[in-house]
């Protein structure tokens, strides 16, 4: 008997909140002073959320699970979704909780923030239906450390992903507490592709080098996918570690999202069972699309404009 088609390729589960970014501040704000940005945007923020609209940019059927308020930043999420194509129909909307909200300040390259987590935070497993994974050939989850809510079943939830056929990606982002708890030998043996940054890595590892770290993990992981800014990416296939350089864009405008967007490059390739390297390489061009424009999404308007970029900006052939 025919199995009926996957009804998307991804399912991405995690928070949901706006960036309220200021760029071209002169200076660090200081307690009891004020200080003057020169211009500000409100977007669709959180590292899942850029994950999820970027992916969809780029051709995959993407879906979303997660929660919101019922307030203007909950429209500008879901609008923003939507416009992407991305199925909303599985986000769940509180009526006692606002959306979360993430103030961040551009400095050049770097930025720091400011995060109210709001409904983020009460996601729980019970509100994921393993019926509705089942739709998808792929799960990603991000940012375990803003959802307390699901952050003790995220074992669980992956079992539950791998128990229904799916692939799996998880991106564990940065913990404000700074514990890096996870239990990483139950986890990591249901996530196909681990997706930290360097430094993310080695405080999960507790190490100081990413062979060190490697070490600590490959008995139990599978593929790790370690993100280095301006020096590219590597991945350790479980028998070699692969290296991608960066794409260089001497005209950053921010990096909000080029994480992100280095995921959604890489997981497009590897649900198409891209090599490895391929991978790596597509992750590491639209990490760098991401820089060009303002935001973790502007930049990826649509397959035409990403083309685009990607042929003018680094001459290459997306």
């Amino acid at each position: 008997m025919n199995l009926p088609e996957n009804k998307f390729d991804v399912i991405v589960i995690g928070e949901l909140n706006v960036d309220i970014i200021l760029n071209e501040i002169e200076s660090f704000p200081v307690i009891g002073k004020e200080i003057i940005a020169n211009t500000m945007s409100v977007t669709l923020g959180s590292s899942s959320a850029i994950f999820a609209s970027n992916l969809s940019s780029l051709g995959p059927r993407v879906a979303f699970i997660g929660k919101v308020g019922e307030d203007n930043f909950a429209r500008v999420v879901l609008d923003t979704l939507e416009r992407k194509n991305v199925d909303t129909s599985y986000i769940i909307k509180s009526t006692s909780l606002s959306t979360g909200a993430t103030l961040v300040l551009n400095y050049d390259q770097d930025r720091a923030m400011v995060t109210y987590p709001g409904a983020m935070t009460d996601l729980r497993l019970k509100d994921i239906d393993q019926n509705v994974l089942s739709m998808a050939r792929h799960m990603h989850f991000s940012s375990c450390f803003m959802q307390p809510g699901i952050r003790n079943d995220i074992t669980a939830l992956f079992r539950m992903a791998k128990e229904s056929g799916l692939t799996t990606s998880l991106d564990t982002q940065w913990d404000p507490e700074e514990k890096w708890d996870l239990p990483l030998a139950k986890l990591l043996p249901y996530v196909d592709v681990f997706l930290p940054n360097i430094q993310e890595f080695k405080f999960l590892t507790r190490s100081n080098t990413v062979e060190e770290g490697i070490k600590t993990l490959r008995s139990f992981a599978h593929y790790i996918v370690i993100k280095n800014g301006s020096d590219g990416a590597m991945c350790w296939d479980g028998q070699e570690l692969i290296h991608q350089p960066a794409f260089k864009n001497n005209q950053v405008v921010d990096c909000i999202g080029a994480g992100d967007s280095f995921n959604a490059g890489f997981i497009k390739d590897f649900i198409n069972h891209k090599p490895l390297k391929k991978c790596l390489e597509t992750g590491a061009l639209t990490g760098a699309i991401s820089t060009t424009m303002t935001g973790g999404t502007n930049a990826f308007e649509n397959t035409e404009v990403i083309r685009r970029i990607a042929f003018e900006k680094f001459n290459f052939k997306l």
